[in-house]
């Protein structure tokens, strides 16, 4: 979470609980939302797919008892003018002013606690303070940082959708040069300290009567000069390196969703945590079955006869035996019948429904005896199936 996150992001407005919420008050009201808003029970809905994610995210910070009190008493202290320098007395900025960095303030909360839900801020209020009133001051380049996210992408069966899979990955990402360790410098060699930040990777940038940290462009925020290259990483370093992991994809994804894997991205940099692993899922189509949300859908033919007269006949099931459904007479084409348990795997363990459409197969094909029968079927039947149509055609 970012230290702007602190300050503008209103996580129990956001999961609709009080300041004072209790834990089980707010399970219970994240479980509520979770199952109104997930992506699985609202397939090609951008806009719940985005208030789903902001729900995971205050739920990960408020259900942490840790982190839910270094947001209280973040938001707390904006909330109460903490940074004002009170009438007359000129701040460490000069006159009026007041010097400070966001990365001082949370003491790594935003460079340090990860992005998204998985993060947890390795400082907390206590660099708060020491960034305010002159203690341990860190330039927020200085400080550790979480690596970078990683995202992979991995096509799957349709039924390997459905029940979930395993699958190994391979993927390159930026992990510390094998011959300079790290340092950026020629073996033998070893970087200096940059004269222009003094070694903390930042330089002051007044405006007005503020003065803000920013990256020192002399070393690039690293705070280190590198004057004979490492020849390897060329005096970054890093280097891209190959590794294979395995990912287990639950069951139930669909086609286009994201998986995150928290801590399997990028390495951190100075003693940060890893950055995720996002991996796209890419989904092949069934040639039979289809899917809508948790249920699965299939087209079953039957004969004019069946659908007439009625009859019990076999549907196909995604990996088990065939099921018997029964078919009411009279029964007209696209009516959906409802197989209860075939569907997709819920997270509670319970499947969705197989939802079964019914297609009257027309014969290309009549035989003499087939037609005459027919023909005779047609001269028996009464009524005009379109009569309606052409009463209402005519009352406009």
């Amino acid at each position: 979470m970012s230290a702007r996150d602190y300050i503008e992001k209103d996580y129990y407005k956001t999961l609709g609980v009080s300041k004072d919420a209790t834990l089980p008050e707010i399970k219970k009201t994240y479980r509520k939302l979770a199952r109104k808003f997930h992506p699985d029970a609202n397939t090609g809905d951008s806009t719940a797919e985005e208030r789903f994610k902001e729900i995971s995210e205050a739920y990960d910070v408020l259900s942490d008892e840790k982190r839910r009190k270094e947001y209280d008493d973040a938001r707390a202290l904006f909330a109460g003018g903490g940074f004002r320098v009170p009438a007359g007395g000129g701040g460490p900025g000069g006159a009026g002013g007041f010097t400070f960095d966001l990365g001082d303030l949370f003491g790594g909360a935003g460079t340090t606690g990860g992005g998204g839900a998985g993060g947890s801020g390795a400082g907390g209020l206590g660099d708060i303070f020491g960034g305010l009133f002159g203690g341990n001051r860190r330039s927020a380049t200085a400080a550790p940082r979480r690596g970078a996210d990683v995202e992979s992408e991995v096509t799957l069966a349709f039924a390997e959708a459905v029940d979930g899979v395993t699958v190994p990955l391979r993927l390159s990402t930026p992990g510390p040069c094998g011959t300079c360790y790290g340092s950026g410098a020629k073996p033998g060699t070893v970087p200096r300290v940059c004269p222009q930040c003094s070694g903390t990777g930042s330089v002051p940038r007044n405006q007005g009567g503020f003065a803000f940290a920013e990256p020192c462009r002399e070393c690039r925020g690293r705070g280190l000069l590198v004057d004979d290259p490492c020849p390897t990483c060329g005096g970054t370093g890093a280097t891209m390196t190959e590794r294979s992991l395995t990912v287990r994809i639950p069951a139930g994804v669909a086609d286009g969703q994201r998986i995150r894997l928290k801590g399997k991205g990028g390495p951190g940099e100075r003693g940060g945590p890893a950055g995720d692993l996002v991996v796209l899922v890419h989904v092949t189509p069934h040639r039979v079955f289809g899917r809508a949300g948790e249920n699965l859908t299939v087209t079953l033919p039957v004969t004019f006869a069946e659908a007439a007269l009625g009859a019990t006949v076999k549907v196909p099931t995604l990996g088990g035996a065939p099921v018997s459904v029964k078919i009411a007479p009279g029964t007209n084409g696209g009516r959906t019948l409802r197989v209860r348990g075939k569907g997709v795997p819920r997270r509670d363990g319970s499947r969705g429904d197989l939802l079964v459409s019914v297609e009257v197969a027309v014969p290309q094909k009549l035989s003499a005896k087939a037609r005459t029968a027919l023909e005779s079927f047609a001269a028996e039947s009464d009524g005009d199936p379109r009569a309606h149509l052409m009463e209402l055609a005519d009352r406009g």
